[in-house]
């Protein structure tokens, strides 16, 4: 019942943020959206000990309006026949969903938010949302994510520190949903160029998930989960011959430890480390 309380007022401060994010996509001062894929053949999932190959395309969009941004990102993963302990025909198909959206607190109260190395204060609120058919869990997350969002004073590029709270739940294949203890999150997102006029830039995020409380069983513990996920990609546009930052290639490097809250003690598929080739179209 309280946690049922609880997500009433959530869904409703999301519903507004939505609304806004609407208003300020219509007036977007700057945007910038891609089409991506990435490969990789040795992807990791919780309880399975065999190495999988994912071909993952993704749609990202981020834009900005006077008093926020937004950010939208959607993973389409297709793994090979090893993923879901190779019970799925073909492999397994997920969907994953990625929402931000952050409000500059100094443009809207007006008042100077800038000290030592943050440049201001930003307020975000968000969710995660995936579907997954593998033959076997079929993962269905559910996530409500809201927090301040710290903006750091850096010579070129960005570096954004969060630290959010999380609302997460889960329901696979015949299990009712079920919903984990609310957890916090510290969040880095950075994209810095490296070097004047070099094409070469380095990105990526790293999220620090606390314990989320018992699994879905509710005996054993979540543990705390790290996922670092990097690139170094290079502006190959002039290859195509198109005006820079269109065509981006690079590689990059997943490090997720204790993958979903799964304690890797004992379960290696709950430990992924995967390079990839990534490739991005700007428009």
């Amino acid at each position: 019942m309280k946690k049922t309380l609880l997500r009433a007022p959530l869904m409703a401060a999301a519903a507004t943020v939505l609304s806004l994010a609407a208003t300020g996509a219509q007036a977007a001062n700057w945007s910038d959206t891609y089409i991506g894929y990435r490969f990789g053949t040795s992807f990791a999932e919780p309880f399975n000990l065999n190495d999988i190959k994912k071909n993952i395309f993704n749609f990202n969009h981020v834009s900005g309006y006077n008093y926020g941004s937004n950010f939208f990102n959607v993973d389409f993963l297709m793994s090979d026949k090893a993923d879901g302990n190779g019970t799925a025909n073909g492999g397994a198909q997920e969907t994953y969903v990625v929402y931000r959206h952050t409000l500059d607190m100094a443009k809207i109260t007006g008042m100077n938010l800038s000290f030592g190395p943050i440049k201001t204060i930003n307020a975000t609120v968000g969710f995660d949302w995936n579907a997954k058919a593998d033959g076997g869990y079929n993962s269905k997350k559910r996530m409500l994510v809201a927090g301040p969002t710290f903006a750091i004073n850096i010579p070129a590029g960005f570096l954004n520190v969060g630290l959010y709270q999380l609302w997460e739940s889960q329901a696979k294949a015949d299990t009712p949903r079920y919903h984990y203890d609310a957890h916090p999150m510290l969040n880095l997102a950075w994209g810095i160029p490296l070097g004047k006029e070099t094409g070469f830039s380095f990105e990526g995020f790293a999220n620090f998930i606390a314990s989320k409380g018992k699994n879905e069983g509710g005996v054993d513990d979540t543990a705390a989960e790290t996922n670092i996920d990097m690139q170094v990609m290079y502006d190959a546009s002039s290859f195509i011959g198109a005006k820079p930052k269109t065509f981006k290639v690079g590689i990059e490097y997943q490090y997720w430890k204790n993958k979903y809250g799964n304690n890797s003690s004992g379960n290696p598929g709950a430990f992924a480390k995967t390079p990839m080739l990534r490739v991005q179209y700007h428009f």
